[in-house]
């Protein structure tokens, strides 16, 4: 008796939703060897991620729903790779990552109140510094800081651990990918935010909770759910400047001389053999041309063949616009003929205050409150750049002698300012505190 093999036949729709369940959820390989790890005694891994690392992003399609999608993505990233753009993103991006930065007791709250306080400091010190196995915090916090300036949009998924020395993990993802639920109640349980790929239905989209996602928005808005990038403000500046720039490259790299010689009764005949003559002996050699004709030959030019050409003044023009919209000083960008030594030291004083610490504030903000607060549930830490209300070293000094002098601080306070700290330092009072100050001073 023969048994005949019934054949399955599986459609295409459930082919593609195999190959994305596989993608998503790293294959049916990995689930078996975690469930023979979990047999065999070994951990789970104590934070699972959710969200693509790199997902491909084809074109920006809106589709109606309750996920709003960031609209032009690509091409705002497109602009972030010429090189005047690129600058402006560098100074502020890679000014904050290279800023000291601690954690310490949210102000309003006693240390002494807080249970395992050093305990905890050392656990949120070693969570931003080894946010998961790839990234380190500088490395992380660039890339969020890229998809801000360049839409708006940066990113970062937190995921809890249940572990006290280690309470989180922190991956980056693409704002581009992340979708904004517009009709969000501030329920914890109900989904924020979401992930989900041009095309998508919303249904396969990876939902993310409030507190699984740090969504930074730059120049948030009561019109809409997703932030301004400077990138976005600067878009149609950026499209003119490298309009101009390509007509500038081709106009300068044309090798058409800008005139012409005009012979008033030459023949076809002696036209041509004219051309042939220069073409031979006198074009690339350096020698002397002599024409010998019964009229004086006559140069037509065509243009001028100076800078007013290549429309140099507009393309300035253009790079202080786009310094405007990331808020730098146009000296920040290349453009230093305006510039004096009086004026330098201002210029840069004012891309800190006025690019480079907002974002930072704003940066520090999230960590403590979505990563420290929701995430973790330690809401009496925060995080701080150490260097955002620096001064001149100078006037500092001036400042704390003042200080010093007029009794309000000790020289222990002062010390525990600057990076001497106070470990092994014996009070000073009396005639030991006035020489101290005399030290200082000196």
């Amino acid at each position: 008796m023969l048994l005949r093999k019934r054949k399955v036949r599986v459609t295409v729709t459930e082919q593609l939703r195999e190959i994305w369940r596989q993608a998503t959820h790293g294959g049916g390989q990995a689930g078996g060897a975690e469930k023979n790890d979990l047999a065999a005694g070994k951990e789970a891994p104590e934070a699972e991620r959710k969200t693509l690392a790199l997902p491909s992003i084809l074109s920006p399609v809106n589709f109606p729903g309750r996920l709003l999608p960031k609209p032009t993505p690509m091409n705002l990233r497109r602009f972030a790779e010429t090189p005047i753009v690129r600058r402006a993103i560098n100074v502020i991006k890679d000014r904050i990552a290279a800023m000291d930065w601690q954690i310490r007791v949210r102000r309003g709250v006693r240390p002494g109140d807080v249970a395992f306080t050093e305990r905890k400091l050392r656990a949120l010190r070693r969570t931003l510094e080894e946010p998961n196995a790839v990234d380190s915090f500088r490395t992380l916090i660039e890339q969020a800081i890229e998809d801000a300036l360049t839409g708006g949009f940066g990113a970062i998924e937190m995921e809890p651990t249940g572990d006290t020395d280690r309470p989180a993990m922190l991956w980056p993802v693409d704002g581009a990918s992340i979708r904004i639920n517009a009709r969000w109640d501030g329920q914890v349980d109900t989904p924020r935010y979401a992930q989900a790929l041009p095309g998508q239905l919303e249904s396969s989209a990876v939902d993310l909770r409030d507190d699984q996602l740090m969504y930074i928005r730059m120049n948030p808005r009561s019109f809409t759910p997703f932030g301004l990038g400077p990138l976005e403000v600067a878009f149609e500046t950026v499209n003119q400047f490298l309009s101009a720039h390509r007509f500038a490259g081709k106009l300068a790299a044309n090798a058409v001389a800008q005139y012409a010689l005009w012979l008033n009764e030459a023949t076809p005949t002696q036209h041509d053999r004219l051309i042939r003559w220069w073409q031979d002996e006198i074009e690339g050699t350096g020698r002397v041309p002599l024409i010998s004709t019964q009229q004086k030959p006559e140069v037509l030019r065509f243009a001028q063949g100076t800078d007013a050409d290549l429309r140099l003044a507009w393309q300035e023009f253009l790079i202080r616009m786009v310094a405007n919209a990331f808020g730098l000083p146009p000296l920040m960008l290349g453009l230093e003929a305006d510039v004096n030594q009086s004026t330098a030291a201002e210029m840069t004083d004012e891309a800190f205050r006025g690019a480079i610490s907002p974002l930072a504030m704003l940066l520090a903000g999230h960590i403590t409150r979505d990563l420290f607060g929701k995430c973790i549930g330690w809401r009496e830490f925060e995080f701080v750049f150490n260097e955002l209300n620096a001064r001149d070293e100078e006037t500092e000094l001036a400042v704390q002698v003042q200080l010093l002098q007029a009794g309000v601080l000790t020289v222990n306070e002062v010390r525990a300012m600057r990076p001497l700290g106070q470990d092994g330092v014996v009070q000073l009072t009396g005639e030991n505190e006035e020489q101290g100050l005399r030290d200082l001073e000196t």
